[in-house]
């Protein structure tokens, strides 16, 4: 099968180093948490594939994972990797300790997960946020373009100046996912809104995405959602300086700055992380690739099918909200169809 989607947050710079470093070493639970009193004697592993410290992405997947092992009392673990063939390393290492459920996740641990899994047929695998086909491994993957559509939607019943920006990461199929959804729910809430998209090159190029921003706000546009990963940063950065709204990409980004970044469009890395756990505690998790949209809360955006921390923008608003609401139940029910573009 062709690869699934690529996280926006789940491309960062790789560290080199040693090959292994336990989660959050402020809190010995976070290296092997375990249950007060036993449940089940399954042991469940998650191996990252960079440093959490650089990705919340990856944070909220530890986050999941732990939750599951509290609440069904299994022993978890998990591992960063600081490396790529630190990967393949911690997979063969899981083996070797005979880990029930070896998780790891993106499309950085695809190579190595292929191998490993293809050598232990009998093992349980599963991966997030892309593809493996293989008849032992769960893949888990997002309809990101559900919560780009809602995005979009948001962005053409807010936009002032009918004038509409992304800036996104590579010009590559599955960033589809990102601007296609994203235009389609423009042009369902504001056809006259114009729409500009440019690509920065790369996953990792603040300064790249900054200047493509300021660009689009040159252009006339008043809302530029970011999809660059690492080159978000950039955007938010030149929407402080010349006071256009943007959004962010996996978590809530607003709460860091709530005057510019308004939105932002959500993947629940931890409540798929729980469910995978959760499915294999009670003997319903199934190999093959599952996918989790809005229906089932595995994507969404902030204010709509999230509350926030942050207060509401005035840019935004509470009836842009209710709108955008009755989309996302209009998706959900099958009223209206979002097409997946890398199909």
């Amino acid at each position: 099968m062709k690869k699934a989607l690529i996280s926006m947050f789940a491309v960062t710079i790789l560290l080199t180093g040693c090959a292994t470093a336990k989660t959050d070493t402020a809190a010995p639970a976070a290296e092997a948490t375990k249950a007060a009193t036993a449940k089940s004697d399954k042991k469940v592993i998650l191996i990252t594939p960079e440093k959490i410290g650089l990705n919340p992405f990856f944070a909220q997947e530890d986050e999941g994972v732990k939750k599951a092992g509290q609440e069904f009392g299994i022993t978890v673990k998990t591992v960063e990797s600081t490396d790529a063939s630190a990967i393949e390393q911690n997979l063969r290492a899981a083996v070797a300790d005979n880990y029930d459920l070896i998780i790891t996740s993106s499309f950085e641990s695809e190579d190595a997960l292929k191998k490993v899994a293809a050598e232990n047929p009998k093992k349980s695998f599963a991966i997030i946020d892309t593809v493996v086909d293989l008849p032992n491994v769960r893949s888990v993957v997002f309809r990101e373009h559900e919560a780009s559509y809602l995005l979009g939607a948001a962005a053409g019943l807010a936009t002032k100046k009918n004038v509409v920006g992304m800036v996104a990461a590579l010009d590559i199929p599955l960033i589809k996912k990102y601007t296609v959804g994203f235009q389609e729910g423009l042009k369902a809430t504001n056809p006259n809104a114009k729409f500009i998209v440019n690509y920065v090159g790369s996953f990792t190029d603040p300064a790249k995405a900054k200047e493509l921003a300021l660009t689009q706000f040159s252009q006339g546009a008043d809302f530029i959602a970011a999809a660059s990963a690492v080159g978000d940063l950039g955007v938010f950065e030149a929407a402080k300086e010349k006071g256009f709204f943007t959004s962010g990409q996996d978590i809530d980004r607003t709460v860091t700055d709530p005057q510019h970044i308004v939105l932002s469009q959500l993947k629940g890395t931890d409540a798929v992380a729980y469910q995978t756990v959760k499915d294999f505690v009670n003997g319903s998790f199934k190999f093959g690739s599952v996918d989790y949209g809005l229906k089932e809360d595995g994507v969404g955006l902030t204010f709509v099918t999230k509350d926030s921390k942050s207060t509401l923008s005035p840019f935004i608003g509470q009836d842009v909200v209710t709108k955008v609401k009755a989309i996302r139940d209009d998706i959900v029910s099958g009223k209206v169809k979002v097409e997946n573009p890398v199909k």
